[in-house]
């Protein structure tokens, strides 16, 4: 953990220099150095500390709906309860699923039916210096590994996400794939730099949508490729939603645009060749309670009188993958 900095040196070293890496470093320094003082983090990172090396021989599986690193029978029995309980003490995994040495984690979501949906329309990411904004364990970052990206490079700012990816690297030990605790609003100016660009179930969080698309639309160089998913409300009018208090019992989610207003936001900020790939209702088949969550799923977001409405009342969710081009 504490040689982050020096990892993410080593991954851009085909690239430098680089006029932004001290900067990045240094900001990745003092997330660690804050989350050292914190308890849950503490306790992370005992739980990292205490589990077993990587095996020789060991193989991962990218191509499968579950990531799967490792066999059944590698470790020894001791070994499994480390890994076991280190892994139910990083809950919730809301992303996955996955699969540790035969030992399967049902996540929150079925992250691999989004994977599904879009993985077949985007530009191929062989070669390509990819970012993954809000990603979480990592989920998508290693689906990534199977198309050979150059870089596969994560933003995850939420500490428990952060050390599962951490837990899930010390196994797979990926050569071109890290992830940083940082907000993608914490990066120094990365003009142009990135090829592919995920920013999938954060839009709704953001509390000025169209400046973060045109910061996005910085970090791309031309031509390059926006992939981004969020949450939308029906209709073909250029409108928004801003939900009053709540939204399916978030308190943090701003703007609900239809999917003509979403468009219109990415060619106002620096897009083009936008174009809609998918438009799909949350079911109990993609998001649900598991042994792997502690906390409230989709059923308990939504009205139980009326499933197409959540319990305050509007549009039950719905995601609209869309992908764009950096002009």
């Amino acid at each position: 953990m504490n040689d982050l900095a020096h990892q993410l040196e080593g991954l851009l070293q085909p690239w430098q220099p680089l006029p932004w890496l001290a900067p990045l470093q240094q900001c990745c320094r003092q997330r660690l150095q804050r989350w050292q003082r914190d308890r849950k983090c503490q306790q992370y990172l005992e739980l990292l500390a205490s589990l077993p090396p990587a095996p020789a021989g060991l193989t991962c599986d990218f191509t499968g709906a579950a990531v799967r690193i490792g066999r059944a029978g590698q470790l020894d029995s001791a070994a499994m309860e480390a890994l076991q309980l280190a892994l139910f003490g990083l809950r919730p995994w809301r992303k996955g699923p996955f699969e540790l040495f035969g030992l399967a984690i049902e996540s929150e979501w079925a992250s691999n039916l989004k994977w599904d949906r879009l993985s077949a329309a985007i530009a191929p990411l062989q070669g390509r210096r990819v970012l993954d904004v809000g990603s979480s364990n990592g989920y998508y970052l290693l689906r990534m590994q199977a198309a050979s990206p150059a870089l596969a490079l994560g933003l995850e700012p939420y500490a428990t996400f952060f050390h599962q990816f951490c837990l899930l690297q010390h196994f797979a030990c990926l050569p071109r794939c890290l992830s940083l605790p940082l907000k993608f609003e914490e990066l120094p100016e990365m003009t142009g730099f990135f090829d592919t660009l995920f920013h999938m179930g954060v839009l709704y969080h953001l509390r000025a949508p169209l400046d973060s698309l045109r910061a996005l639309r910085r970090c791309l160089r031309r031509g390059g490729e926006l992939v981004l998913e969020t949450l939308v409300i029906p209709g073909e009018q250029p409108l928004t939603l801003t939900p009053v208090e709540r939204y399916a019992k978030m308190n943090n989610v701003y703007f609900l645009p239809t999917v003509t207003a979403l468009q219109i936001w990415l060619e106002r900020s620096g897009f083009e060749r936008v174009r809609c790939i998918d438009v799909s209702r949350t079911t109990n088949a993609e998001q649900r309670r598991t042994a792997w969550i502690q906390t409230e799923s989709l059923e308990d977001f939504l009205d139980p009188a009326d499933p197409d409405r959540t319990v305050e009342g509007y549009p039950a969710p719905r995601r609209a993958l869309l992908l764009a081009e950096a002009r």
